[in-house]
Parts: C-alpha cells; structure tokens; sequence
C-alpha cells in the first residue's frame, strides 16, 4: 500500500472520482457498513476505498466524514437572510460562523444587478432544539452582530437535499428524472433521552484515523450500548425519517490542497408560483439532477414573494446559468407561471453542521449570559 504522501488526493483522480460519486450522496439513511457499500458501489476494493477517503480527509478535499442528519424533522430550522450595515457584514459573518452553533451554512450572497431583496447580503441556515423559539434565536443573533432586520423562511416542503458535485460535473442542462420529486414534509419527531445520546455519536464527523471498516462500534460504546442495540436505535430512527445519508462532504468552497476548485458559483435561485401551485412546481423543479436543494420556502414580500428556492453550483457561471434556464423553460412549458425570478450568487462561505441539542442550547446561553427560558417558544 502507497504511503499517504504518494496517495492522490485530487478530487479529479480517477479513483478518488469513483468513490467520491458514491460518497458524496448516495449512501442514503443508516447503514451498518458504508464503507463496504462504498467499495461494493464504485467498484474500488475496501482497503482503497479506506486509504484516499483518509488521505483526502487529511488533505482537506474532503472537509468532512459523517452521518447527516434530517435535521428538519429533529429541530427548528429555517433559512435566514441578514440584512446588515455594509461596514458589519465581515463580523456578523465571522459571529455566525465561529460563535453561534446553531448557524450552518454562513454566505455572502449578491444579486447581479439591484432587486427586490438584494440588500440582504447575509444568508444563514439556522436551526434551534425543540422548544426554543428560531424568531428568538434570530432576534438574540441580530442584537449580537448589528443586523438591522432578518427574515426567517422555514422550509414547508423538501424536494432535494443531497450533494454529489462530483457527478454533478458533467450534467447537460435540463437533465431531469422521469419522474415528479418526491415532496418530503418536515414534520417533528421527538426522541427519547437514549435515543439522543445513540444520535449524537451517531452523527459526530470521523477523523482520518476513525475511518475504519468498523465504524460503528466506537461510536456505539460512546453511547454506552451494546454495538446490536445502537443499530436496532438507530435503523429505527431511519424508519422515522431522521436520518439523512452518510456522506464524504467535498470542500467545495475553497481551493484545495492542489489548487483545484471544486465549483466555483453557488447559486439561489428564486421563482414566485401562484399561491396554491407550490407543491407542483416544488416537484417539477426538484427533477432536475443539477440541484443540491430545492425547498418551498416563503421569501415574502422582501423578496417579491417567492417561494421555491434551489441551490446549483458549477465551475462556469454562464453553465450554472444555462441550468437555470432549462428549469425556466420547463415550467413555462408546463404552464406553470412565474411571476418573478432571480439569482443570488454565493461569495464568502462557510459550513459547518448546526448543532441540535437542547443541552448544548442551555451551555451556549450560559457561555454568552442569556437565560435560555427568555428563547423558549
């Protein structure tokens, strides 16, 4: 076996690109060995597989390892837009990403030219425990850093959640699936003191050395169960829709170690349906393979009430573009109407995952001496 200086680490490396296109998103919900699955998928032996998915974890083309979670149906979560004196926006940014673990993704964005909303530069995915209030949690949040107002969009439907740049690289514009998205709801699931504790080992992101063809069983006696009870737990949090996929998330945002990028323009498209049409346009935008994400989401009148958003990203603005277009053109042709539309360009990013617990919502309120009852719901 190479040594890891000699082992490839590009995301374009052959190998490394045959794993990576099942990695990235296709192990979908809880599985007892993904990285057989893995190997079994992309062709490449176990060993392999362990060996570069350590080496690009090291090198920093993976930026991390781990069970997701569908936060959605576990906690509060909404997408946020930030709107934020120009001279405040780097330090809210920083606030956001390095000291509220409740912020996710932490993006700059910017309009191509000055529309309805485009004043608000700041954009955040945001999630709080079950029992506190996100409104709250975002008035704390813009108390903290100067934003002037923020408004708060939950997703009221799911359409596509997933990543897979890798074999996202070559898609042609309007590449669709044959069939309608599936359209998934973000109904609240409430779990017990056990079932928290299997989760959140469960979900903690691996380092290169706990990439092991046994995954597992660390993470069960972290729990404090026997390695069969913590996989009855959680294949049973996957029957209840919990658990997302397990995933090699691609650093896709910076230059990497070889001075590769692995996109370079993430996109937010905005549409605005007829009220009463956003589940079918929702599941006609959600066919199409470029899409990351695609929600219903209500911008409101800041944004001239849009309400299906969709996250892309490419390499080349003018592809990321065409993209857009294909989707246009479909619901046109469909007969879907769009009252109004538009892009909103991804600068400064970064992501991290959004804490959960309650309990870590109690410490943090400790740490910057807010009583948390004052963000109960």
């Amino acid at each position: 076996m190479s040594t890891v200086a000699e082992t490839p680490v590009a995301h374009t490396d052959p190998v490394n690109a045959k794993i990576l296109a099942i990695s990235e998103d296709r192990i979908q919900g809880f599985v007892r060995d993904p990285i057989g699955e893995i190997a079994e998928r992309s062709g490449v032996d176990v060993d392999t597989v362990l060996e570069r998915v350590r080496a690009m974890l090291r090198a920093g083309t993976i930026r991390r390892v781990r069970q997701t979670l569908m936060a959605t149906n576990l906690a509060e979560g909404a997408l946020v837009a930030w709107q934020v004196p120009a001279d405040k926006v780097d330090s809210a940014f920083d606030f956001m990403f390095q000291q509220d673990p409740f912020s996710g993704h932490v993006v700059i964005r910017s309009t191509d030219a000055a529309t309805p909303g485009s004043n608000y530069r700041l954009w955040t995915t945001v999630k709080v425990p079950q029992g506190f209030s996100i409104e709250k949690h975002c008035a704390l949040l813009a108390r903290l850093t100067g934003a002037e107002r923020f408004r708060v969009m939950p997703a009221k439907r799911i359409f596509a959640l997933g990543v897979g740049h890798v074999r996202r690289k070559e898609i042609p514009p309007g590449s669709k699936s044959e069939e309608l998205a599936v359209a998934k709801d973000t109904e609240k699931v409430e779990l017990n003191d056990l079932e928290w504790r299997a989760l959140t080992a469960l979900k903690r992101e691996f380092g290169p050395d706990e990439v092991t063809r046994d995954l597992w069983r660390p993470r069960a006696a972290e729990a404090g169960v026997p390695l069969e009870e913590f996989f009855e737990i959680a294949e049973e949090l996957n029957r209840r829709g919990v658990i997302g996929r397990f995933s090699t998330f691609l650093e896709h945002v910076k230059p990497l170690a070889t001075g590769e990028r692995v996109t370079r323009f993430n996109a937010l498209f905005h549409w605005a349906v007829p009220p009463g049409r956003e589940m079918e346009a929702g599941r006609q935008v959600g066919r199409f393979h470029i899409l990351t994400h695609c929600y219903w989401r209500e911008g409101g009148p800041e944004f001239r009430n849009v309400n299906i958003m969709a996250v892309a990203h490419g390499t080349e603005k003018n592809a990321v573009l065409a993209h857009k277009k294909a989707i246009d053109e479909h619901l046109t042709s469909i007969g879907i109407p769009v009252s109004y539309t538009n892009v909103f360009w991804g600068g400064r990013s970064e992501i991290k995952p959004s804490e959960i617990s309650p309990i870590a919502y109690r410490e943090w309120s400790a740490q910057i001496g807010v009583d948390p009852e004052t963000v109960r719901e």
